[in-house]
């Protein structure tokens, strides 16, 4: 489908895909590898559908679609997950699994238009759909200095995010702020202590792209959701790439696979407490040979769950 390479690939599939005759999410198609690699594990009637955001992997998956049968698409994001579901599937079809690889795909990151980027100029949009929504640009226009300060210290852990707030505010007095490199110096400038390997403007441009997309609300809303889709024996498995959403996942997950919460003198059994998730083996992270060949896996986790 594309260069892109698919991270934690066969891990994800073999964990995912317990039944070949099964129904399938893949929430984050991107350019279509972990789809790709579910269809080989699925017979003539298993049936995959594949969510995205991004108006170019829509594309992509309808290409994919228009050449077997057993792919359906929609556009949007994996916070709509009951919802797509309704709109493609009868209430009587059970989903068996659901893939989620989180965070922003390489394509993205490669399109300097996209304005995912600080290594190449572009301008300053970071929205993964771009048929809606405000840009970044947008948003660092009207924001308050606390306001971007808070996204940047909640959803980047940027320890230096009034710096960085109150060196854009006082930018943007001067003219707009509206490509990569111009948001990418001024943060630069208000960072005084450089991380070795990593740019200074790293954690706040992750910061606001998480923002702009919702990434974290979208993310608790797909997961609370995935316990009323999946049926029972069905999977799911989540790859992230920073820690907010690996945190996220695997707490809720914990929480599930604990059940109610009772007082802990209470004589009761674990059945007794209504557990919903099992967990499914350790975190799973990638080994040495994939992270030399893909640089995105370094980071990544990947934790599955299995519903009681």
């Amino acid at each position: 489908m594309s260069q892109h390479q698919s991270v934690l690939l066969n891990e994800a599939v073999d964990a995912l895909v317990r039944d070949r005759d099964g129904l399938y999410i893949d929430g984050t198609f991107g350019r279509g590898g972990h789809s790709v690699a579910i269809l080989s594990k699925l017979s003539a009637s298993g049936r995959l559908l594949v969510i995205d955001k991004d108006p170019k992997a829509v594309n992509a998956a309808n290409q994919l679609a228009a050449n077997d049968s057993r792919v359906k698409v929609h556009h949007g994001s994996f916070a709509d997950l009951k919802l797509a579901v309704k709109a493609n599937f009868s209430s009587s079809e059970k989903v068996c699994g659901l893939l989620l690889d989180l965070g922003v795909s390489s394509p993205q990151i490669d399109e300097a238009e996209r304005g995912f980027s600080f290594q190449q100029d572009g301008p300053l949009d970071m929205r993964m759909d771009t048929t809606t929504g405000e840009t970044a640009a947008e948003w660092l226009a009207l924001a308050s200095e606390e306001e971007i300060a808070n996204v940047l210290y909640h959803k980047g852990e940027e320890r230096f995010s009034r710096r960085m707030a109150k060196a854009i505010v006082c930018a943007r007095s001067e003219g707009p702020i509206a490509s990569t490199l111009q948001l990418a110096e001024i943060v630069k400038a208000a960072n005084p202590s450089w991380e070795r390997s990593k740019h200074p403007a790293t954690r706040a441009f992750q910061a606001i792209r998480i923002h702009i997309n919702r990434e974290l609300d979208d993310l608790q809303q797909v997961l609370d959701q995935a316990l009323e889709v999946l049926c029972a024996g069905g999977r799911m498995v989540l790859i992230s790439f920073h820690s907010l959403e690996d945190r996220l996942v695997k707490q809720f997950m914990q929480r599930q696979a604990r059940g109610d919460e009772f007082p802990r003198d209470l004589p009761l059994t674990q059945n007794q407490l209504k557990p919903r998730l099992r967990l499914v083996g350790k975190a799973v992270k990638a080994n040495k040979t994939e992270v030399s060949e893909n640089n995105r896996a370094r980071s990544a986790v990947m934790r599955c769950a299995e519903v009681l």
